[in-house]
């Protein structure tokens, strides 16, 4: 009964102290000098009522973002420092070189950039890119065409060398388009995201310096997952993402520049030609993140991501501690078993083994099979993401990831299971 009492007193003490005080209390416009002082009548647009956002808790198999790791999550709780602050700079130092670790390179200019993976991406297009420059891009999928329309607004010159979405280039191919073009840089997707290739390396960078051309590589599917070496390749410009294989959310993006892309940026200003993106602009970005290695102090550029420097910094440490081989040896296992189990299901990949991702499949959809109402199926009754194709293949595939955190066996084994639930659902076994 006494506890019942104390109760019964501490609602009516709260029910007065609500009753008291006003929802909206009356604001004090003595407190704003004149020409900063709110209006007296009512604000014209109303307080939106709007309730705690809860989403909805998925596996994220799709092309990306996949599910960052517990440990990212943490770090992004961890309490903000300025942008200038000594300890946010210790961060980044220790950022880029995890990232150097991840590429395997030793290039100082290796940089978280603030944006998702295209800022990155248009990073290296705005600094290496002079009006007229030639592009040889290798489209073999949707980015392909992607890197068209942005370098072109630069002022490039588009040559496009295409292949059917999904096939990979030969060095002989290669080396045949640059002495036709003579291009100023070559574009290729070493991880093509829209089909599940994955693009041989090895000779494209002599192949690149033979013809004096820049050799841009987009490893935003690659990198953490599968093995990716930006020196021993010559790849000038490399840029990524850290949504995919790496685990963190998206946001953030690492991009790297080798000797002769430098070289590149420092006769365009000799030149006097200015970036055509101020946020973008490297040599001012320069002065900012790469002073360390480059000797120059520090200058204030933009107000970094801080929160998603500390998630990106832990998500390079969580791939450190497992090792390179380790990360690439279990995604290749994963991938496998994948493979195999789709076989089981009765499902079939779009692209050749040989040249086929580990870290994102692409999976033909049968005929009389509604690939749409296969994604739903998978979202609402199991609540797991994947994803349609894209362009060409757009209604023909479903893309599939099983990157950084989310690649192990459970999962694919989850996700086989249930494209094995929606295909009973639409008959297809029977």
């Amino acid at each position: 009964r006494d506890v019942l009492a104390r109760r019964r007193v501490r609602h009516e003490a709260r029910r007065s102290f609500n009753s008291a005080v006003p929802d909206t209390p009356p604001v004090t416009t003595t407190l704003f000098p004149e020409t900063m002082a709110p209006p007296e009548a009512p604000l014209k647009v109303a307080k939106p009522e709007v309730g705690q956002f809860d989403p909805p808790k998925r596996l994220l198999c799709g092309p990306g973002p996949g599910n960052a790791h517990p440990r990212v999550h943490a770090a992004m709780a961890l309490p903000q420092v300025g942008h200038m602050d000594a300890a946010f700079l210790q961060c980044a130092e220790e950022l880029k070189s995890l990232l150097r670790y991840a590429w395997q390179t030793e290039n100082p200019f290796t940089i978280p950039v603030s944006g998702t993976g295209s800022a990155a991406w248009e990073a290296a297009v705005a600094n290496l890119t002079s009006p007229g420059d030639k592009h040889l891009v290798l489209v073999n999928g949707y980015f392909g065409n992607r890197h068209c329309d942005m370098a072109s607004r630069y002022g490039a010159t588009i040559v496009k060398l295409e292949k059917p979405w999904g096939e990979v280039y030969t060095p002989e191919e290669v080396d045949a388009a640059c002495k036709e073009h003579e291009p100023d840089a070559i574009w290729v997707a070493h991880a093509e995201t829209s089909t599940g290739a994955c693009q041989p390396m090895a000779e494209l960078g002599d192949i690149a310096r033979k013809h004096g051309a820049l050799l841009v590589a987009d490893t935003v599917t690659s990198i953490g997952g599968v093995p990716v070496f930006v020196d021993e390749w010559g790849i000038d410009a490399c840029y990524a993402g850290g949504q995919k294989c790496l685990s963190c959310p998206p946001g953030i993006a690492p991009l790297t520049l080798g000797d002769r892309a430098l070289e590149k940026m420092s006769a365009r200003a000799e030149k006097g030609e200015r970036v055509k993106n101020w946020y973008l602009d490297m040599n001012m970005i320069k002065a900012y993140l790469v002073t360390n290695d480059f000797g120059t102090p520090r200058v204030y550029h933009h107000t970094a991501p801080i929160s998603m420097a500390f998630a990106f910094r832990e998500a390079l440490k969580i791939l450190a501690e497992e090792g390179l081989e380790a990360s690439w040896l279990r995604h290749r296992e994963t991938a496998e078993f994948f493979w195999d189990e789709l076989a089981n299901v009765g499902l079939e990949c779009h692209v050749p083994h040989e040249h086929r991702l580990p870290s994102l499949t692409t999976v033909k959809i049968p005929k009389n099979v509604d690939g749409a109402k296969v994604v739903t199926h998978l979202r609402e009754k199991f609540q797991i993401e994947i994803a349609g194709g894209l362009g060409e293949l757009n209604g023909k595939v479903w893309r599939i990831g099983m990157m950084g955190y989310n690649s192990r066996k459970e999962n694919a084994l989850l996700v086989s299971s249930a494209l094995r639930d929606a295909l009973k659902a639409q008959g297809y076994y029977n």
